[in-house]
């Protein structure tokens, strides 16, 4: 994947641009279903990345970009599921995980949020 650009509200991928969170599960790219985690929305001011949610777990490592200010909070069963699999779970601004996944991705999926 050919990562163009990012900013507050919307990313470019290999030509088209996204206005709304991404998921990358093995080269296909699709939109972050919110829906299941709003139940936690009131605890954590904005609806967070959580287990309800369906998380592209079939790699070795999860990169969760946060954000353009990093403010996207993680349930922390989120973290006790990715150790229980096995899974690396990296998570920081969304620039900076798009950095990390243009330097290495192999193995890699992710969860890029383009707000906050």
């Amino acid at each position: 994947m050919r990562f163009e650009s990012f900013a507050f509200g919307s990313i470019q991928i290999d030509g088209k641009t996204y206005d709304h969170d991404v998921v990358l599960d093995r080269d296909v790219i699709r939109k972050r279903d919110k829906k299941a985690s709003r139940q936690f929305r009131s605890a954590y001011g904005q609806t967070p990345l959580s287990l309800s949610g369906k998380i592209p777990w079939d790699c070795r490592r999860l990169v969760v970009g946060t954000g353009a200010q990093g403010a996207l909070p993680l349930v922390p069963e989120l973290r006790r599921e990715a150790e229980r699999r096995g899974v690396e779970l990296v998570s920081l601004p969304t620039a900076d995980a798009i950095a990390l996944l243009e330097k290495d991705s192999e193995g890699t999926n992710a969860v890029l949020h383009v707000t906050c």
